[in-house]
């Protein structure tokens, strides 16, 4: 007998790879952060032998979910401005409250409040944008949270830096001192292009190929947006960042609700991945970005929740069953975008987005143990006909009773084990009465 640290022991296993496979009464197997083993719980006993070894009959195992888009500090931010356009809620409420309040303590209080909310969604992985990314992957460290760690930049000063010099400085010099944190992919953070221009976005594609750096970036959001940049330098955004060398497989474009016909082919060709946020475009009017015509020409779609400043939750089971139901919508045919794909958008696509997928996004021996179990014997999933259909259309996040990061448990029987839940919950009481106050 093998001795292991955990067996966990499953009547549906479901790996994600390869696709529509679903595992009756197998185990999955882990030791020292990684998986070791699927193989049927028969055998399981007979070859194995952990003082963790649990049983769970009437749920799903399945891989860490993984939030491609996301503000995590912006969660201290969630309601205090909605029903407004983009440009509006930016620039009039978002961007003042920012100026004034931003500091490492915000995002230190903000990151943990949205890692938590996260946690117990069944979100394994974060790729984050905003400022103080230092703090950001402190507060993951901290809570044993696997995070994108975005390195942003802007052409304007903020509470981060001075200069597009500066950020791209301080940029270099955080991945140095993070590169080795197994839990920790960087990220350059440029963020978007009427934000950024040609000179600092340059050195960003530079360094992205130096470092085999994704670079995670707010693309073709709005239609004002595209057409502010025909104005400024006569093409559109999409054109202005091939010609300046981005556009290619390390390139991960967020939103992506304005696209041509043509757009959608070069994303294909050059293995682009799209950030799709359905929920946020929703809400903000900005657009549907056009994912079943994307996925056809080969596109990876990934889903993101964005901030909860404009979402307003973090619930990735949520954004898989929009983002199913409204390509359905946008292309006028009900069958397009499956289930199935719906769920590997949320898991192994965000994965392959961050070039993560050799060790995330699926169950396979040798990757990490990033997986989650969702109680399906609640009224709201009974009956059970197909296991992955009830996931995404029908699971509510609530029923993620379990979670495991790198084969630590963070969440146990719906219970945090790395938070002091009520002092989570003063600090951000506390936060709404400054804010409000404000």
């Amino acid at each position: 007998m093998i001795a292991v640290d955990t067996m966990i022991h499953a009547h549906q296993l479901l790996p994600v790879e390869p696709s529509n496979c679903l595992l009756i009464d197998h185990s999955l197997i882990v030791d020292n952060g990684r998986i070791i083993e699927l193989l049927p719980t028969e055998h399981a006993h007979k070859k194995y032998t952990s003082h963790n070894s649990e049983c769970f009959n009437h749920h799903l195992i399945l891989p860490g979910l993984v939030n491609i888009h996301t503000h995590a500090a912006m969660s201290l931010l969630r309601g205090v401005a909605d029903d407004l356009a983009l440009m509006d809620w930016l620039q009039h409420h978002i961007w003042p409250l920012e100026q004034k309040w931003v500091s490492p303590e915000f995002v230190a209080d903000g990151v943990e409040l949205a890692i938590a909310e996260m946690i117990r969604g069944g979100i394994t992985c974060f790729n984050d944008m905003y400022f103080f990314p230092d703090i950001a992957a402190e507060q993951a460290l901290r809570h044993s949270m696997r995070a994108g760690i975005g390195l942003i930049v802007f052409d304007f000063p903020t509470v981060w830096a001075n200069s597009s010099a500066d950020y791209l400085q301080k940029a270099e010099a955080l991945y140095q001192t993070l590169a080795h944190e197994p839990l920790i992919k960087m990220t350059l953070a440029p963020h978007a292009p009427y934000t950024v221009s040609d000179q600092p976005l340059s050195k960003i594609a530079e360094l992205s190929q130096r470092y085999n750096l994704p670079v995670h970036m707010h693309v073709h959001e709005t239609a004002d947006e595209v057409a502010q940049s025909l104005t400024q330098y006569g093409k559109r955004p999409i054109q202005r960042l091939q010609e300046l060398g981005l556009i290619n497989p390390l390139f991960i474009a967020v939103h992506a609700t304005q696209l041509t016909t043509d757009e959608i082919a070069l994303f294909g060709q050059a293995g682009v991945h799209i950030a799709h946020c359905p929920e946020s475009n929703l809400k903000l009017a900005s657009g549907f970005c056009p994912i079943a015509q994307a996925c056809a020409t080969g596109v990876n779609i990934a889903i993101g929740t964005d901030g909860a400043a404009s979402n307003n939750d973090l619930d990735l089971l949520g954004e898989m069953r929009t983002a199913a139901l409204l390509a359905k919508a946008v292309a006028q045919d009900a069958s397009v975008i499956s289930a199935e794909q719906a769920l590997r958008m949320a898991t192994i696509n965000g994965a392959k987005a961050l070039g993560l997928d050799h060790e995330i996004g699926s169950l396979q021996a040798g990757k990490a143990a990033d997986f989650i179990a969702i109680d399906m014997d609640e009224l709201e999933t009974l009956p059970l006909y197909q296991p992955i259909s009830q996931l995404v259309y029908a699971t509510p996040r609530n029923q993620v009773t379990d979670v495991w990061i790198a084969g630590k448990r963070v969440l146990k029987q719906r219970q945090l084990t790395t938070f002091d839940t009520e002092a989570l919950k003063a600090k951000a009481k506390a936060w709404q009465q400054r804010l409000k106050a404000s």
